[in-house]
């Protein structure tokens, strides 16, 4: 981590000082990690994410600088880059995407691969879901997809497991694991889909009662 330019302190995180409590100006777009003074690790827990977070908030909070108009907009661009970043972070999946772009990995419009073993689920569930959806309240495709909700919610911490194992330690960039990585990524993608529907489906069936 560089200095600040104003009084020399090591900086914690690039766009505020916590010696002078000013925002700063950075040339480049913040990345997450660095943003909140963190190394690049998929193995990070919620909690000391959000207490940097509000560390660092307070810092270069906008109120703090109604004065200046210069600082205060600064301000507010970093505050929005910290929330920005506390958002990518916290939630594992959008952390795993994320190193995985970073690290030169597929994204998820250049693969869109599933698992090999998960495609002959995936074509099951998908038709219990279709049946569902064109059936009536309180039928047996209904019931049927609903008896799916263990099955899918094991799969996807399975899933989420295996993401920690390919990326924790991080591999290098381009490396043949960001590739599998980012195989659980679109599953869990398809997963999420499908209890969502799920839900709506359940909802309707309360409506319907």
């Amino acid at each position: 981590m560089s200095n600040c330019p104003h009084c020399g302190a090591e900086l914690e995180t690039p766009l505020g000082c916590g010696a002078c409590k000013v925002p700063l100006a950075t040339e480049t777009q913040c990345d997450p990690f660095s943003a909140l003074g963190l190394p690049p690790s998929q193995a990070i827990e919620t909690s000391e994410l959000e207490r940097l977070h509000l560390k660092f908030t307070r810092w270069i909070h906008p109120d703090y600088f109604a004065a200046s108009p210069e600082l205060r907009a600064l301000a507010e661009k970093n505050t929005g880059t910290l929330n920005g970043a506390l958002s990518s972070l916290g939630d594992p999946i959008k952390r795993a995407d994320h190193l995985v772009r970073a690290l030169k990995g597929p994204s998820n419009t250049e693969m869109k691969d599933m698992p090999q073993a998960f495609l002959m689920e995936v074509l099951e569930w998908s038709e219990s879901l279709q049946e569902a959806h064109e059936s009536d309240a309180g039928s047996t495709e209904r019931q049927r997809a609903f008896e799916l909700l263990p099955e899918l919610e094991e799969r996807r911490s399975e899933g989420m497991n295996a993401i920690n194992s390919l990326l924790c330690p991080l591999p290098d960039a381009g490396a043949e694991a960001l590739t599998s990585a980012r195989r659980e990524l679109n599953a869990i993608r398809y997963l999420d889909r499908a209890l969502e529907e799920l839900e709506t489906l359940r909802l309707a069936e309360a409506e319907a009662r």
